[in-house]
């Protein structure tokens, strides 16, 4: 595996703004409950050359990281997955070797599937008072695991806007 780029990234206070636009766009506003990890799959395609994002929560802060799975593209289709922490511990007790917990304040868990590499750690972001935003250009052929990290939030359900798009 090369080793992956950083991510460009970028802050505005336009949050008022980007809610506005990105309101009347169906799928663009969601709710990443508590204790659930939002990660949309993006896929790199063949006429792009960057992925990039932008998103906003109300009320509350929300953790964001990117990770890159190279195993080969086989759909084309941006897809949600929405998990609970609960899964995710259950599927690290099922691995072999030594994983660690990590903690959304302090940056993600060790990645321990070879096929993927981190772009950016999971860490919270004040997303209610800026806009959080960035590009990352495509490394080689496979997919972004772009993740929304509500896991540490015992009794908050955050809203979400957001737009994940390519650049050419």
């Amino acid at each position: 595996m090369p080793p992956l780029l950083p991510p460009s990234t970028w802050t505005s206070p336009a949050v008022k703004e980007l809610k506005a636009r990105l309101r009347p766009e169906k799928d663009s506003v969601v709710t990443v409950y508590r204790g659930d990890i939002m990660t949309v799959h993006v896929p790199t395609v063949p006429e792009g050359k960057r992925v990039c994002w932008e998103f906003a929560t109300d009320n509350y802060d929300i953790g964001f990281g990117i990770y890159f799975d190279w195993s080969p593209v086989t759909s084309h289709a941006i897809t949600v997955h929405i998990s609970e922490s609960s899964d995710d511990e259950d599927d690290e007790e099922e691995l072999e070797g030594p994983v660690s917990s990590g903690d959304v304040e302090k940056g993600s868990k060790s990645v321990v599937d070879s096929n993927l590499g981190e772009i950016l750690p999971v860490y919270r972001q004040d997303s209610h008072t800026m806009v959080h935003g960035g590009s990352h250009e495509f490394p080689g052929e496979g997919t972004y695991l772009l993740k929304f990290d509500n896991s540490y939030s015992l009794w908050r359900n955050k809203t979400l806007y957001y737009k994940i798009y390519y650049s050419a």
